[in-house]
């Protein structure tokens, strides 16, 4: 009884050593691939507002659209901010809070970044999101060009990420006819692997688009309600700690048009979930065979 015991148990060790999640390999490993998919580039979106979109947007709605890239349609979302565009660049650059900020995010932070003479900026981050159930860890590099009102990023290769791919971007500019105002122009495409469940995948592409410019514009929002307040981190006023992650995602506009969302076969990082079920079914062996070895005596 003890020897199978201990054998078990010795598996279940070894499952656990071997498993790509047992250690934060993702820093050390880098990713198999350069890219697969086509990164955006910076500069304004080839997209026009025709007066519908306008009307949705003066409503304080986003207005959500498609842009065409190398080889599908793109979703874009658009979002007037009442806050002037510095504001906005400081809440989608205050990367080591987004994990006070953005739904779904759990950690956040920067691991190197690097200004250039032009002040443009390549900004390096860890993230991990978290959706019911799973929790994905990935690296991402943004290039932040202010003198093209443009941030585009990829994931950092060199670093292994549980998304096979991403890549995205932001516009910002001044409102068209309030100077003090922003609009917002946000895009994102994912790859995933087909070990993330299904159900993880449609909850990021109905929801991705619309939560990032909704945080970005009750944050911007309440840092200018308020302009004696420290900037940096809204989430350190009593009134912005009353917002939780359902009224920042919460949106009227029923028209979809969800984030590109690609699904990557790679059968090896089924893997985690094999593992994870064999060790449930040596458990329950072990359980089995301790009760069944007593009673038999």
């Amino acid at each position: 009884m003890f020897r199978s015991f201990f054998i078990a148990a010795a598996i279940q060790l070894f499952l656990l050593i071997i498993s790509p999640k047992a250690i934060d390999a993702g820093a050390t490993t880098s990713h198999p691939h350069q890219g697969k998919v086509p990164p955006f580039q910076a500069g304004a979106p080839n997209v026009e507002l025709d007066g519908k979109a306008e009307v949705i947007l003066s409503n304080g709605k986003p207005f959500q659209t498609q842009i065409q890239s190398e080889t599908s349609g793109r979703g874009l979302v658009v979002q007037d901010v009442k806050a002037p565009t510095h504001v906005v660049w400081g809440k989608i650059l205050d990367y080591d809070n987004y994990a006070k900020m953005v739904p779904k995010t759990i950690q956040s932070e920067n691991y190197k970044v690097e200004v250039h003479g032009d002040n443009s900026q390549t900004i390096y981050t860890r993230m991990k999101v978290g959706v019911p159930l799973i929790k994905l860890e990935f690296f991402i590099k943004h290039e932040y060009k202010p003198e093209l009102n443009s941030l585009t990023w990829t994931l950092d290769y060199s670093k292994k990420s549980d998304f096979d791919d991403s890549c995205g971007y932001w516009y910002v500019i001044p409102h068209p006819n309030n100077p003090n105002w922003t609009r917002v122009y946000y895009s994102v495409e994912v790859a995933l692997f087909d070990w993330i469940p299904k159900f993880a995948v449609n909850f990021m592409s109905s929801k991705a688009l619309t939560d990032a410019t909704s945080w970005v514009k009750k944050f911007s929002e309440l840092e200018q309600q308020a302009p004696d307040s420290p900037t940096g981190s809204a989430t350190d006023t009593k009134e912005e700690e009353k917002i939780t992650a359902s009224e920042v995602s919460s949106i009227d506009n029923k028209e979809e048009c969800p984030t590109a969302i690609v699904e990557v076969s790679k059968p090896v990082r089924r893997s985690r979930y094999i593992m994870l079920f064999t060790v449930i079914i040596l458990q329950v062996y072990n359980l089995y065979d301790f009760f069944h070895s007593d009673i038999e005596k």
